[in-house]
């Protein structure tokens, strides 16, 4: 079976290294890396596998025999979903390679919020050996809204700190990791009584704007909002007054709208705002996760056919 690794890396890095850890999985299958557009448009006129962080209309007129394309991020909303269905090929993502990483970027920032390092760091660049004021972790209440495989890992992890968790999910029937689950109807009830905020959900109509001014109003102000899910699901403005006001006590995040964030933006003032650049993800073990997932799908494909039941199915075949 021939798969087709499309020539853009994920996160800065060459996929050259992503099509290594898949052969390493499969040896016994044909894996090709694409290095030019050229090379891409000729080798998936007869790939059974595409995987790449996408796929566009002009690759999927030629790919005469294309049967699961894998793709390299975990949201998909971006894919050309309707056009794979129309043509057969079933989809996946990349759910779950995230979550080791997001988890500790996401601890990593609460740790540096309670524990001031950032005030830490700048007296230490003034070399000014003065005592300041720190929390902890252990007995405080941290909200997580989504408990897919990143909340829970959040969740996870943050149990160790001595920790309440409250998760919010669209369906709290399902449970979860979190001491408490509950619905969105839940969402201001949880925040009134949480010392930091982590933001671990997908994008949609539901989540768009989700934090504004009556959650930062509810927030208590010492209270830190952590974003690793998207920017659009905080209303930025509502933030920058939330900041500028002390009605909570910082942020760190790793996506913001817009992104990138403007040079000339005011949340890059903040002493008590902490921004990266949509990197929480990125973590030299994200080839290795990944070719997991794809290489034991392609395995099943190889044994069941191309109605498999695949991990992080997005879209299945019909046929």
């Amino acid at each position: 079976m021939k798969l087709l690794v499309r020539r853009e890396g994920v996160h800065g890095t060459n996929a050259a290294a992503y099509a290594d850890r898949l052969r390493e999985r499969l040896p016994d299958h044909e894996v090709v890396h694409a290095r030019t557009r050229e090379a891409e448009l000729r080798e998936i006129r007869d790939a059974r596998v595409a995987t790449g962080i996408d796929i566009d209309t002009e690759l999927l007129e030629r790919a005469d025999r294309l049967r699961l394309f894998a793709g390299a991020y975990a949201g998909h909303s971006h894919l050309p979903l309707d056009a794979l269905a129309k043509r057969d090929v079933a989809v996946t993502n990349a759910v779950g390679v995230h979550a080791p990483n997001v988890a500790e970027y996401v601890v990593g920032a609460l740790l540096s919020h309670v524990r001031g390092f950032r005030d830490g760091y700048r007296r230490q660049e003034r070399a000014e050996w003065r005592p300041f004021e720190v929390g902890e972790l252990a007995g405080s209440t941290v909200t997580v809204v989504g408990l897919g495989a990143i909340g829970s890992a959040v969740v996870e992890r943050l149990h160790a700190f001595d920790v309440e968790t409250v998760g919010i999910r669209a369906s709290p029937e399902k449970g979860g990791t979190a001491d408490t689950v509950r619905g969105p109807d839940g969402l201001h009830d949880a925040l009134a009584r949480s010392e930091a905020v982590v933001l671990a959900c997908p994008l949609t109509e539901e989540t768009r704007g989700l934090v504004g001014e009556a959650e930062f109003t509810t927030m208590p102000t010492e209270a830190v909002l952590v974003n690793v899910a998207r920017g659009p699901v905080v209303d930025t403005e509502a933030l920058v007054t939330a900041l500028r006001r002390d009605h909570i006590g910082g942020a760190t995040l790793d996506v913001t709208d817009p992104e990138p964030l403007p040079p000339d933006h005011p949340l890059w003032g903040f002493e008590n705002v902490q921004v990266t650049p949509h990197n929480a993800g990125a973590t030299p073990a994200y080839y290795d996760r990944l070719a997991d997932i794809v290489a034991e799908n392609v395995e099943r494909a190889a044994v069941e056919g191309w109605d498999s039941a695949f991990e992080n199915l997005v879209v299945a075949s019909e046929t």
